[in-house]
């Protein structure tokens, strides 16, 4: 597998980009872990490449993944080698770009579903692209574009959901009112609205996030569970399992997480370097294994 990044940028806060693509035609199977943003996963084969399994139908080409998608497999072809563009929003930033983030919880779309009817020309655009440093511009461009377009996000809940991100989900919900300025009842129902989880489910979402990092760095599942906020080792067993319906340590030795070393470092922050079996190479941003 090789995974290509963008030079680091502040163009577009909320968005991170990765480019997975196989040296040569290989089955493919992994199992998605759940994260705290709605992800997009753009086939560059044409509709023939990627391949994603989900709440038991299986599908072909380019996807939108929402928040929890439950048990969601990705995978590609084996007569070919495939390579998918994969762009990760924060809620807050789905909810501008797609229009919806809420309707999304839960579930696997077609790309075309919410994205309109310029998906297919966004596809194209992409697979005649000549490198990924080209795909990244121009993945950038539109987002940028549908940004600058949708209308503004009520800022109170882009601060509610920024304070769960730099608390790593370790916040009191029911301050969070407070520290906006909104009622309680307001603020639960406006986020859930538009992110479609309320404050004390996103903060779980993300605590797990963080939790999962540090399992698959190799640290112990006590630890894990005394730093994460988590009351003893037996309250991150049940999290884990009711975020992936797999042990602390199936999820420590997910590939799936293994990746995020090189594909994602700006999420790794502070956090110790997983045990990956992907190594980096210092040119054109590009790594592979």
């Amino acid at each position: 597998m090789e995974v290509a990044i963008p030079q680091p940028s502040e163009r577009l806060p909320g968005i991170a980009m990765a480019g997975f693509g196989q040296r040569v035609p290989a089955p493919l199977d992994i199992a998605m872990v759940a994260h705290p943003s709605v992800t997009l996963l753009v086939d560059l084969n044409g509709g023939e490449g990627l391949v994603y399994d989900a709440h038991g139908r299986r599908e072909r080409g380019s996807a939108v993944v929402g928040l929890l998608p439950g048990d969601l497999r990705i995978g590609s072809r084996t007569t070919e080698a495939g390579q998918c563009l994969q762009i990760r929003l924060s809620p807050v930033v789905a909810a501008a770009v797609l229009g919806a983030a809420d309707e999304l919880v839960g579930e696997v779309v077609p790309l075309d579903a919410v994205w309109g009817r310029d998906a297919g020309r966004t596809e194209d655009r992409l697979c005649a692209a000549t490198s990924w440093d080209e795909r990244f511009a121009i993945a950038a461009d539109i987002l940028c574009r549908r940004l600058e377009a949708a209308p503004p996000l009520d800022p109170e809940i882009a601060a509610a959901w920024s304070r769960i991100r730099a608390g790593r989900g370790q916040v009191r919900v029911d301050g969070l009112a407070d520290e906006v300025g909104w009622s309680r009842k307001r603020l639960w129902s406006r986020f859930r609205s538009r992110i479609g989880l309320t404050p004390k489910r996103a903060a779980q979402l993300v605590r797990f996030d963080h939790a999962a990092r540090l399992l698959a760095a190799g640290e112990p599942a006590a630890r894990v569970a005394a730093v994460s906020g988590y009351t003893d080792q037996s309250h991150l067993h049940r999290e884990v399992k009711a975020f992936t319906g797999a042990t602390p340590t199936a999820v420590a030795r997910a590939p799936w997480l293994a990746i995020d070393d090189v594909a994602w470092p700006a999420s790794l922050a502070g956090l110790p370097r997983p045990c990956s079996t992907f190594s980096a190479r210092d040119h054109s941003h590009r790594v592979g294994a």
